[in-house]
């Protein structure tokens, strides 16, 4: 059958489900704080290729038809 356990080693069991508590929830946090930073990773990109898009689009507006050359 189990034997009880001495008072340090219960006090050593209660400070390793602790510390594995913080960890596991750091762990959890970590993950969120990724996944919002490549949403936002993902965004960026999205808007800044819209962005150069109608920069380029705006360019070709404005420049002057080429003309031809005579020879």
């Amino acid at each position: 059958m189990h034997e009880p356990w001495s008072k340090s080693r219960e006090r050593a069991e209660a400070a390793f489900g602790l510390t594995q508590t913080q960890m596991l929830s750091r762990t959890q946090e970590a993950l969120k704080i990724d996944a919002v930073a490549t949403a936002r990773n993902e965004k960026t990109a999205r808007l800044r290729a819209m962005r150069l898009e109608q920069e380029a689009h705006a360019r070709a507006e404005k420049s002057p038809p080429a003309t031809p050359i005579k020879e």
